[in-house]
């Protein structure tokens, strides 16, 4: 049995002792050391060669951000970034994930007593991917460098009038190779679904708005789907396609209208857009674990629309491409740095 090696970094000796005893109770783990801060974090790794790191993102001496960074530079190994749930937590954990990180827990959920079940089962599955996680110095490379940005689309016959990209452990860091690509005049519309918590969306759109040429928002109820928004479903509900006098608008709905283990869900997304977009649908599947999108594509292949999806050899976490690959729905399988020019080969 495969067993993964932990480094802790936290100077908060209750929350060291706390997340300690989590992984206490799991066979699959074992504790490798300790850290209060960034700087005895560099040393550990370098030192005891941990499969997989947790740390905090406030720390005295070096922050988890700048021990993020060196780690990066010359220690590359899987990190998951413990945040808080403030605006300054969520800018942090998402600079974290441009940084490097595979992927963040809120610290919140961690310190629940009695804990959850769910969102212990919840996390200890999250390190143990990450820990399993590929291609960590290229998480926060940030734009592919096979293809500049943003690239002209040339119109010889639009197939395609909505884009839908799922993704979920390493999606910020893939869509941020893929999403500033996009130039004014693509033809279709965009919609996203990236699996975090609730109150990391807005700002993930917001920060996308920065760098990219299409205008990039959080999705809200009522929105109507044109070319040159890309929309980036809301963490913590559902998102869905309605017809309305002749035009597509998002409906964001309550988590509870769907039995779905994630929320936003790329299978509940993809089922609503396929009975509505038809043939005229493309579905992206990036990196991420676990299966969400698998039911989704099922639906878009039912209605004659196409399947794309990122090769293993790219992904961060091979697990929901994966599970669409190894179903037989994917048209296409490609590399994340040639992900733009295959769907502009859809499109």
């Amino acid at each position: 049995m495969k067993q993964y090696g932990v480094l802790i970094v936290d100077d908060s000796a209750f929350m060291r002792r706390a997340i300690s005893l989590i992984f206490d109770k799991d066979p699959d783990f074992f504790i490798v050391g300790i850290a209060r801060n960034g700087i005895e974090a560099l040393e550990k790794i370098h030192r005891f060669r941990p499969d997989v790191v947790t740390m905090d993102i406030e720390m005295p001496e070096m922050d988890g951000l700048s021990a993020l960074h060196e780690i990066m530079k010359s220690d590359p190994v899987p990190v998951v970034m413990l945040s808080t749930h403030t605006s300054e937590g969520t800018e942090a954990s998402l600079r974290a994930l441009e940084l490097g990180a595979v992927d963040f827990f809120l610290k919140s959920d961690l310190m629940k007593d009695p804990m959850d079940q769910p969102v212990l089962t919840d996390f200890l599955a999250r390190v143990k991917a990450a820990a399993n996680a590929k291609n960590i110095h290229a998480a926060g490379s940030g734009i592919a460098k096979e293809e500049p940005f943003p690239v002209p689309y040339h119109d010889s016959g639009s197939k395609t009038d909505l884009l839908v990209i799922g993704c979920s452990t390493g999606g910020p860091s893939a869509l941020q190779s893929i999403l500033p690509r996009f130039s004014s005049d693509f033809p279709a519309g965009i919609v996203v679904v990236q699996h975090m918590p609730p109150g990391f969306t807005k700002p993930l759109a917001d920060r996308f708005d920065t760098i990219c040429s299409l205008q990039v928002k959080e999705a809200e109820d009522g929105d109507m789907i044109t070319p040159g928004v890309i929309h980036i479903c809301p963490a913590g509900y559902h998102t869905i396609f309605q017809k309305a006098g002749g035009r597509v608008i998002l409906r964001v709905l309550s988590s509870e209208s769907y039995n779905a283990l994630y929320k936003p869900s790329v299978d509940v997304t993809l089922q609503s857009a396929a009975v509505i977009y038809g043939n005229r649908l493309l579905a992206v599947v990036l990196t991420g674990m676990g299966v969400d999108g698998l039911i989704g594509c099922k639906e878009v292949k039912l209605n004659g629309g196409r399947v794309l999806v990122e090769a293993e050899q790219s992904c961060i976490v091979y697990g929901m491409p994966k599970a669409v690959y190894e179903a037989g729905l994917a048209d296409r399988q490609a590399l994340l740095g040639h992900m733009y020019q295959q769907i502009i080969s859809f499109v």
